[in-house]
């Protein structure tokens, strides 16, 4: 069982969230994502959060498999030691949006891209999911190593770039998804790789050579702007201010990086 917590959302596109723990309540978050904490609140670091066990080996090998999902190796958990009930505060390292996500509504496991887990209570295990096919690892953008968020009970917070949009797809239905727009899904969900049709349009339509295809049923949620998408356009930015001007810019870049830059732009999908 999962500990039962409060919370708060604040911010509309810089959010954070502000949970309440009773005393002896504990939380798990990602690294570096603390705002604030009140006193009492103590932080630790620990391979087992959960205390689950296993001996020194499982819990080393936990840690390595929370590693290559894109979360660190040791937990960063923060607990009340006090006899009141005190805050702790998480915000998102870029700008978007956090959702408080029951656990049970999602089946007890949540499929999710790398770096979306933000923080959960005490009783969530955060590990890999491997995609069921290798093609979706090598092309899908997301790689071939996914989240696996999973509890019987509890709540847990995921953050995206962008604004948050969720989907259900019926039995059979198939959704077509920029790789970089896929957040999370139910674990119900197909996920395969699909090629953009004609050479045409692969190669001048600017989404890429790859989308995600998702079949149902089950549900999956989208981002609206991929964080990639966003470090592109600051660096694209940079270039052009760097080059003193837009017509000096490309003359500085050349023709070979600009050609450079499309077949990058066309083998990412993500832009």
């Amino acid at each position: 069982m999962s500990d039962v917590i409060d919370y708060q959302l604040i911010g509309g596109d810089l959010q954070a969230v502000i949970i309440t723990l009773d005393p002896g309540e504990m939380v798990q978050a990602e690294a570096g994502a603390m705002m604030y904490m009140q006193d009492g609140i103590v932080m630790n670091t620990t391979l087992d959060p959960n205390a689950q066990g296993g001996g020194l080996m499982g819990r080393l090998f936990q840690g390595a498999k929370r590693a290559l999902s894109g979360d660190t190796f040791f937990v960063t958990t923060f607990a009340n030691a006090a006899n009141v009930r005190q805050d702790v505060a998480f915000s998102s390292h870029f700008p978007g949006k956090i959702l408080p996500v029951d656990i049970r509504d999602w089946g007890g496991t949540i499929i999710a891209q790398k770096d979306c887990f933000l923080c959960a209570a005490r009783g969530i295990n955060v590990t890999i999911a491997f995609t069921k096919r290798i093609g979706a690892g090598f092309f899908g953008g997301e790689g071939f190593i996914l989240q696996r968020i999973e509890g019987t009970d509890g709540m847990t917070f995921l953050h995206a770039c962008g604004a948050l949009h969720e989907m259900h797809l019926a039995a059979g239905e198939t959704l077509r998804v920029d790789t970089g727009c896929l957040v999370a899904m139910e674990e119900q969900i197909d996920y395969d790789i699909e090629m953009v049709p004609g050479i045409k349009t692969a190669l001048f339509g600017g989404e890429g050579l790859f989308f995600a295809r998702l079949r149902g049923p089950g549900r999956v949620l989208l981002q609206t702007l991929p964080f990639s998408r966003l470090a592109d356009r600051i660096l694209a930015a940079s270039a052009h201010m760097r080059g003193g001007g837009h017509r000096e810019g490309l003359g500085n870049l050349g023709a070979a990086g600009i050609i450079g830059g499309v077949l990058g732009s066309m083998i990412d999908g993500d832009r």
